[in-house]
Parts: C-alpha cells; sequence; structure tokens
C-alpha cells in the first residue's frame, strides 16, 4: 500500500506533462497525494470492514475533495443515489492494491477487485484491469517470480508485459487497457522499487496514476525502503495516515 501511495506522490507533479529526465528529484514541494491515494486508502478501509466500497469511496472523496478526480466520478462521489456508469477509466486498477494485500486466494483477489471496480467502473475493460493489478500484487507477494507472473497476467487479461510493447505509449492515456500494461511492466523490468517508479513517471501522461499502480506491483516485488515510507507518510493528512497505519497493522496480523 505504502509503494501505491508513495508513487502517486512522487509522480503528481509531473502529471500530463511528456515525463522528465531519470535523475528528477522523487520528492518535491510541488508533490501532492491525489485521488489515487484517497480511493486507494477508501478500498483499504472498505476491506478492513464490511467491504462497503461506495459508501467508503464517497465518504473519504467528501473529506478531500479537490485530488484531482475526473468529472463523472465526483459527480457519483457527492451523489449518494448514483450508480455505475459504465467507465473505461484507470481509476479502478489505481485504487486495488489492498485487495491484493487482503485476499486470501487469487481468486479472491480477482472477485474483490471486480467489486470494488464495478460500483462505478463497471466496464469490462477497468473491471478486468483491477484484477490484473490484483492478482498480480497477490501472487508476487507470496513470492511467485516474477516471469511467472507476467505469464499468468498475458494468458488471462491478454496484455502485452514486455518492454517493447508495454512502453509504446502516446498521448494522455487515462484508459485502465492503456495504463496497466506500461505501469505494471515497469515493475516487472525494474531492478528495484525505485527504479521501477522512475520508469513510470518518465513515461510521462497520467503519471500519478503510472506511478501509483507501478508502486504498488514494485511493493509487492522489492518492498519500500523506510526512507520512502517516512517522506510519503510526511505528504498525508492525520487521518489517511491512520487508515494507512491501521492497514499494515492489519496486514502485519495476518
Amino acid at each position: 500500500m505504502i509503494g501505491a501511495i508513495a508513487g502517486d506522490i512522487i509522480g503528481s507533479r509531473f502529471e500530463g506533462q511528456a515525463g522528465p529526465s531519470t535523475d528528477f528529484a522523487l520528492f518535491h514541494p510541488d508533490c501532492r497525494f491525489t485521488d489515487d491515494t484517497v480511493c486507494s486508502l477508501a478500498v483499504a478501509d472498505a476491506l478492513m470492514g464490511a467491504k462497503d466500497f461506495a459508501p467508503r469511496l464517497r465518504a473519504f472523496v467528501r473529506r478531500h475533495p479537490d485530488r484531482g478526480y475526473g468529472g463523472m466520478f465526483i459527480d457519483w462521489a457527492f451523489a449518494d443515489t448514483m450508480g455505475p456508469y459504465g467507465s473505461w477509466g484507470n481509476g479502478a486498477p489505481m485504487r486495488v492494491a489492498a485487495v491484493g494485500w487482503l485476499a486470501k486466494d487469487d481468486a479472491e483477489a480477482a472477485e474483490l477487485a471486480a467489486s470494488q471496480a464495478a460500483v462505478n467502473h463497471n466496464h469490462p475493460e477497468a473491471m478486468s484491469a483491477a484484477q490484473a493489478v490484483a492478482v498480480a500484487i497477490f501472487l508476487l507477494r507470496k513470492r511467485e517470480p516474477v516471469t511467472a507472473v507476467r505469464e499468468r497476467l498475458t494468458r488471462d487479461f491478454g496484455y502485452d508485459l514486455t518492454a517493447a510493447g508495454a512502453f509504446v505509449r502516446g498521448g494522455f492515456d487515462v484508459s485502465a487497457a492503456g495504463t496497466v500494461p506500461p505501469a505494471v511492466a515497469a515493475a516487472f523490468e525494474a531492478a528495484d522499487w525505485e527504479t521501477a517508479v522512475r520508469t513510470a513517471v518518465c513515461l510521462g501522461g497520467d503519471t500519478d496514476t503510472l506511478a501509483c499502480i507501478t508502486g504498488a506491483v514494485a511493493e509487492a516485488i522489492h518492498g519500500v525502503t523506510a526512507e520512502i515510507s517516512t517522506a510519503t507518510r510526511n505528504y498525508l493528512t492525520e487521518d489517511l495516515r491512520a487508515v494507512l497505519n491501521r492497514f499494515e497493522a492489519f496486514v502485519g496480523s495476518l
């Protein structure tokens, strides 16, 4: 979870740009947590309770309303009676990290990933992308080899997760199907967490979400250093830090 949040914060200041040089400073005064962090922690909070994804997402967004949400999503978050609206966007996979850590097996990871997506991002591509990220995190934290996980996602979800295929991107892509392959490939290709996130940010475009997903998957492979964890927490509000701390304690107790 800390890997996803750190990626979001690190990528936030480059969103919509072509991508910086690889030696950019990870943390900067212009960095901030975005909708990726708010929604990731909302899903985590729901998973530690009644799995009431829609009410928890709405509650968290209403506490942090100015964090770069999409137009349809923010309308949904402030309308208690609004149902899912068929979004194919990357909001479903970017908030799913907690599922990979709390699911009891890969089948439950896929089920919960789809459930949290379906409250608004109920397009098949968005739900499938969320499942791919959650299953990857689950398998990797269980120490499945990266090569085996890459083969599994390629077989089950049809993604090209080779560097040559996944990194061929152009423009600002907010689709789930266009975001997950390069984000996951960046994690698979890197020798450590930091290199993975730098690779994702340097792709440009929707850098906070790319780095959020990359950071989530890379954490399951490499972990996150204490230095990066501490720096990340400094950007969070007290209420979000409390959820993160509770989540980490919850995972540690399993």
